[in-house]
């Protein structure tokens, strides 16, 4: 057991005594069952992560919290027991004991990670946070659902009733892909070989992918939707711009054509600077966070990625939460695929539209830096994942410095490389030489470091 103890000082109190019981955090008096226990444990895993803390009562009605910790870390025991005896969750939490400063008595707070695998109760029960409620997956239909959402079984693999196979192997875009790629096989054998067709019948990734209008068999679930609102502000009918755009066809022809007709009405948006200006964002950024949308949707869901184009940024909703372990915390740096059929295979595709697999969103947030804009912002809502890409820039190297010095007498070139993200000094050296022909700051020689002049203040005054 980690026996580590965290003495809490009276500000941290009040910040614990601040947390609202929700999606996120539940509080949970000591005397209750260790086993009754289980039910958070399994509705935070299965759900986005959240913490547990134990040892502190909230009155329903009132929301006050009591501190009625444990009187030694020990008591904590049948607790901890729980959470080892439930394996799914396995690797997918931490715990850490707290100490009142004026009680002396002891809180445990366990945070549960979002699992890749459904974690049951210890009496195998399963359920799911919903707000500040733990609401218990209790049939068939909502099972598949949470199966569904963290990736264990895929919509990709259903068979679709009303298809047939020569959807694919007549179409066009399956004929140019076997041909590039495996020349000569028999198509129907390898549709079935690769668990696309079966008894005839194309699946959900076999329309998808070589369909050459996937629409007709998987409608309100297959296309893209491009709105263009003239507002800065939420989206409504009064701004929106014509007929919203629907884009079809399969995966792979959405992709580019989605990017294309997205990037043709940024173009026509002008911004005032100097004169009227197009807005610009990186097609990189654009590019990968479509491909992202189309390739990792839940298609089980009856409803269409949505593009919303506002004057001053773009919105792709795409349904469905995100799969298996992955949250909006981890999402750069972990991969779990939805549809591993559907990435698999059009990567096989002349110019792949995710060349790199893993890496899209990574290209995404490093094109935007490259232009100054500011990284793009992710969303998992009820039931989709929002990413909105806003035409905000980055304050510049220059801006970042005077705002440190507005609140500091000095700044060298290591703090200064920290703040701005420059890596290179000589480059960091240049951001402070302007800085000084224009009169702003001197060097202190010998100590290196930079302080401000009395022209600064002014400087500061007209960046207010």
């Amino acid at each position: 057991m980690n026996n580590q103890v965290k003495v809490l000082t009276q500000t941290e109190v009040q910040k614990i005594e601040a947390i609202e019981e929700g999606h996120f955090n539940d509080f949970k008096a000591k005397d209750i069952e260790p086993k009754k226990l289980s039910k958070t444990i399994s509705a935070f895993g299965n759900a986005s992560g959240g913490d547990i803390y134990l040892g502190i009562r909230e009155d329903n009605r009132t929301k006050t919290k009591y501190w009625e910790g444990l009187d030694h870390i020990e008591d904590a025991n049948a607790f901890l027991q729980v959470l080892y005896s439930i394996p799914q969750v396995e690797s997918f939490y931490v715990f850490e004991f707290f100490q009142h400063p004026s009680y002396n008595t002891f809180f445990l707070r366990i945070t549960i990670f979002k699992t890749q695998a459904i974690v049951p109760t210890t009496d195998g029960k399963i359920y799911v946070r919903k707000g500040a409620q733990n609401l218990p997956v209790d049939t068939e239909e909502k099972r598949r659902r949470l199966e569904l959402d963290k990736g264990i079984t895929s919509y990709e693999d259903e068979p679709i009733s009303q298809s047939r196979i020569s959807d694919a192997i007549d179409s066009e875009v399956f004929r140019i892909f076997m041909q590039q790629i495996v020349p000569g096989a028999n198509p129907e054998g390898w549709l079935s070989k690769q668990r696309l067709a079966n008894d005839n019948k194309l699946t959900v990734a076999g329309e998808l992918l070589f369909s050459d209008e996937p629409q007709i068999c998987l409608p309100k679930r297959s296309s893209i939707k491009i709105f263009r609102y003239k507002t800065s502000g939420p989206a409504d009918r009064d701004t929106l711009d014509g007929q919203p755009i629907t884009i079809e066809g399969c995966a792979y022809h959405q992709i580019y054509s989605a990017v294309a007709k997205v990037k043709e009405i940024i173009e026509t948006i002008k911004k005032l600077g100097t004169t009227l200006e197009s807005i610009q964002y990186p097609e990189e950024t654009l590019h990968e966070i479509i491909t992202n949308a189309v390739l990792h949707r839940d298609y089980s869901m009856a409803t269409d990625i949505q593009i919303r184009i506002f004057d001053n940024r773009v919105e792709v909703e795409s349904p469905g939460k995100l799969p298996g372990h992955v949250t909006i915390e981890n999402i750069l740096d972990s991969q779990a695929a939805r549809n591993p059929k559907i990435v698999r295979l059009i990567n096989k595709f002349p110019e792949a539209p995710n060349k790199d697999v893993g890496e899209g969103l990574n290209t995404a947030f490093a094109a935007m830096e490259k232009l100054r804009l500011k990284a793009p912002e992710i969303v998992e809502k009820d039931n989709s994942v929002l990413v909105t890409i806003k035409h905000e820039k980055l304050a510049s190297p220059e801006e970042i410095v005077i705002e440190y010095l507005k609140h500091h007498d000095r700044i060298k070139n290591g703090l200064g490389r920290e703040i701005t993200g420059i890596k290179s000094e000589n480059s960091m050296k240049q951001v402070f030489y302007r800085l000084r022909d224009r009169g702003f700051i001197s060097l202190v020689r010998g100590d290196n470091y930079w302080i401000k002049t009395d022209k600064f203040d002014e400087l500061a005054s007209q960046n207010e």
